[in-house]
């Protein structure tokens, strides 16, 4: 009997190890309501430290205990969370998941965040931004600069500085054509509309750096712009104080289109500066985006923008007050005559896409832009600058006059421009590997006639004052004609792979070009690591480094020199070569939930050694080039992005940005590159009514350290300043009048709306004078005073938005 117990003990004991041994796998596919499989859904065992994660396919694997029952949690950003209870897990079983999708309202914003980011690359989800507010009008750039790394010092201008770099250091894609802007605008309030319209927009992409392969050579940026594929009849219009826009989409059988016309004038926000004009601008855009199914294999998609974009400026007077409060200054003018400016471009570009099969992709593109630009001026003035001194700072006549003068400028300005691009592009999926390639040919056409010149009158003296002759302060001149081709290419592979340690995405590519002007070859190899640990798949790491190339455009080449007339001539550079930068791209991002919210840190730490730079100077936007490699520089900096649910059920962020860029011109003198700003930060918060969401507020602040500044006709190194930090905030408040749940929309056409939205916007509600430019004053000794030209103040915006 005690033989048969201690056997009967041993095998209670056997089987019970065994038991608890033996693991069962669990394994499916993770799909969201289309059926479309969704990577990098985290799959863990409820109350344990057991986890899986989703492939590309939405498949996953894990392996649990056998016992009774548990039950799994499936959570990825941008879905609801879902939880699926094995009452008895004895045996090896397939489970399938449907995860619905959640968007992350950010008042006129929707963001979707399908996966997590492994790449530099950046995803938003642009569906709702005609919220905002925005004093250009509404533009998808106007989110774009509270990124962190990216910064603009002008509520007028679309553009942008990312980390340091110009303007033109920014390359712009739309669905897949890269995009041009005008080359003689001079200021924001020249520059009318973007060219993306935020209304046809589908999805964002961005990267401040470390970008792939397949993006153009440019040296800071890329932004990448999909159009929508309307699904069914959709469209809105919208009116306010600065323009009306509206748009219409529909899908007929195998034929999608949308359509979008756009009207701006920002007459109201001008007349809140300190000249007294009559300002007419007017800049009208329209654009359309087709497609058509040819086969079930075979598309072909059409892209074209008409841009009529007029500026007609007639000052009267300008009065400006500046200083420090000890010793505070008055200038004042009288003018007389008038500006008027002419913008029109024409796109256009077709692609034809053929599916080989559900892996293989080919495609032929082909594009043409044109542009037409007139500059055309005759302004003349009389001015007072006057020292109001420490105890009298009234509107005295009796006040001491520092400068008294007239001056008269004068511009005839012509630019054609004529770009076409034919292209072919291919994606073919392997295993773990997503192979791109491209080869591009494009031929460039650009004729410049440039006639202008200044004349400037102090107390009576023509200056430059040489006490024989009359002289202009300064002239340019240019007769110039370019043509040329550039033929690119690009190879890269996207690779995933897992380990022990987590999942690891590698995107790896080269990419060469050639341009016929300068005779020159660059090579640009770039690569980046992203990397998901299993110890905890909240973190992501990435690293990124490669060599960028700013390729020279039509304006990076002018050369000013003078003629036996002293006369200032524009002659191009055809020794001038790319400018190179190479990167080192550290980063991360900790995804955590809070009282029940989504919240993300991202951080980015890089270093961009460049040589051969073409140093430039920077007038409100317009940049003068110096025409030739003759600096080197870096930038160094850290960007930071708090994004997350600060309200319950929306979104919200805050970037913060530390910097220095510095250029060695000549090998003499080292000073900051000219949007080296060295701080930046960007708010964007929104907020609504406590238990009544159809009030919401969208609240958009910037803060950032001065540009260095130097006196016209000079350069850098020959001295410069810093301008007064720039600080703004706009705030805009919007109510949902009528909605599909509204009783006022069950009958007749408005049965048809989705919504309806009218709202108030207050820019630069705190009306801080920001500085743009400065006009500079000079008497006959050569002393040179810098007025300020300052931004628009308060402002006042009512607008009305109605969806169907």
């Amino acid at each position: 009997m005690k033989i048969r117990a201690i056997a009967a003990l041993l095998y209670i004991i056997i089987s019970a190890t065994t038991l608890a041994q033996e693991r069962i796998k669990i394994s499916g596919y993770v799909r969201d309501a289309d059926g479309n499989p969704i990577e990098l859904v985290n799959i863990r065992v409820k109350n344990s430290l057991n986890g899986s994660m989703s492939n590309d396919k939405g498949f996953y694997a894990l392996h649990v205990a056998a016992g009774d029952s548990l039950t799994l949690v499936y959570s990825c950003l941008g879905y609801n969370k879902a939880e699926r209870i094995i009452p008895k897990a004895d045996r090896d079983m397939r489970l399938n998941v449907q995860m619905n999708s959640t968007s992350l309202n950010l008042g006129d914003v929707t963001i979707t965040a399908i996966r997590k980011q492994t790449t530099t690359m950046e995803t938003l989800d642009a569906n709702r931004i005609r919220l905002l507010p925005d004093p250009a009008g509404g533009s998808i750039e106007s989110l774009v600069v509270t990124y962190a790394g990216v910064s603009s010092s002008n509520e007028l201008s679309s553009q942008y500085s990312v980390r340091g770099g110009s303007y033109d250091e920014n390359i712009v894609y739309v669905n897949g054509i890269e995009v041009f802007r005008p080359l003689l605008i001079r200021s924001g309030q020249q520059e009318g509309l973007s060219f993306i319209n935020p209304e046809l927009t589908e999805s964002v992409n961005f990267s401040a750096g470390g970008f792939e392969a397949r993006y153009g050579d440019k040296m800071s940026s890329v932004l990448d712009i999909n159009y929508k594929k309307p699904k069914s009849l959709e469209g809105s219009a919208a009116l306010s104080f600065l323009g009306a826009s509206a748009y219409v989409g529909s899908s007929i059988g195998k034929l999608t289109q949308i359509t979008g016309i756009r009207y701006k004038t920002n007459q109201s926000l001008l007349n809140t500066m300190d000249t007294d004009a009559e300002f007419n601008p007017t800049f009208v855009d329209l654009q359309s985006y087709i497609t058509y199914q040819i086969t079930p294999t075979l598309d072909v998609n059409f892209l074209g923008n008409v841009s009529i974009n007029n500026y007609k400026f007639t000052p009267f007077t300008r009065e400006t007050s500046f200083g420090t409060t000890s010793m505070i200054k008055k200038f004042k003018v009288y003018f007389d005559g008038r500006e008027q400016d002419k913008f029109e471009t024409l796109f256009g570009a077709m692609v034809i896409k053929k599916r080989l099969t559900e892996q293989t992709e080919l495609g032929l593109q082909a594009s043409a832009f044109s542009s037409k630009e007139e500059e055309t001026y005759d302004i003349s003035g009389e001015y007072w600058l006057n020292d109001l001194g420490e105890e009298n700072n009234t509107d005295d006549d009796a006040s001491s006059a520092l400068e008294v003068g007239t001056y008269h400028e004068h511009a005839r300005n012509r630019l054609n421009s004529n770009i076409i691009t034919i292209g072919h592009y291919g994606e073919s999926k392997l295993k773990n590997n997503t192979l791109k390639w491209g080869v591009n040919v494009q031929l460039e056409k650009i004729k410049d006639r440039i006639n202008e010149w200044e004349k400037r009158d102090s107390a009576g003296y023509s200056l430059p004052y040489t006490g024989s002759e009359v002289s202009l302060i300064t002239n340019l001149y240019s007769n110039n004609k370019l043509e040329s081709s550039r033929t690119s290419g690009y190879l890269q592979d996207n690779f995933k792979f897992r380990t022990k340690h987590g999942l690891f995405t590698l995107v790896a590519g080269i990419r060469g070009s050639y341009w016929s002007f300068n005779k020159e070859f660059i090579f640009s190899p770039r690569a980046s690591i992203g990397f998901i640990p299993n110890f905890n798949q909240d973190l992501t790491f990435r690293f990124a480094s490669g060599i960028y190339y700013q390729s020279p455009f039509y304006k990076e080449m002018r050369v000013t020199k003078q003629d036996e007339q002293s006369n200032n001539v524009v002659v191009l550079n055809d020794a001038l070569k790319s400018q190179q930068s190479v990167h080192f791209i550290l980063g991360g991002d900790y995804t955590f939930r809070a009282a029940e919210r989504n919240f993300k840190i991202s951080t980015e730490i890089y270093y961009k050694m460049m040589d051969k730079l073409n140093p430039y100077t920077v007038d409100n936007v317009k940049i003068r080039y110096y025409g030739e490699n003759c600096a080197n520089g870096y930038a160094l900096g850290m960007d930071v992005k708090f994004f997350g649910e600060f309200v319950p059920g929306t979104d919200s962020w805050l970037s913060f940005s530390i910097m220095k860029a510095e250029q060695t011109i000549r090998d003499k003198v080292t000073v900051p590159m000219p949007n080296s700003q060295g701080y930046n930060v960007s708010l964007f918060f929104q907020d609504y009514f406590p238990g009544y969401k159809k009030v919401k507020l969208n609240l958009k602040g910037v803060l950032s350290g001065g540009l260095p500044i130097t006196a016209p006709r000079k350069g850098y190194e020959d001295g410069f300043f810093r301008m007064s930090p720039y600080k703004r905030v706009d705030l805009g408040l919007s109510y949902q009048i009528a909605g599909t749940t509204e009783n006022i929309m069950q009958r007749g056409v408005m049965s048809k709306l989705k919504n309806i939205w009218i709202g108030v916007d207050v820019f630069n509600i705190l009306n801080i004078k920001n500085v743009s430019s400065y006009y500079w004053v000079t008497d006959i000794y050569n002393q040179q005073y810098a007025v300020p030209n300052y931004l628009t103040g308060r402002q006042l915006n009512l607008r009305i938005i109605a969806e169907f």
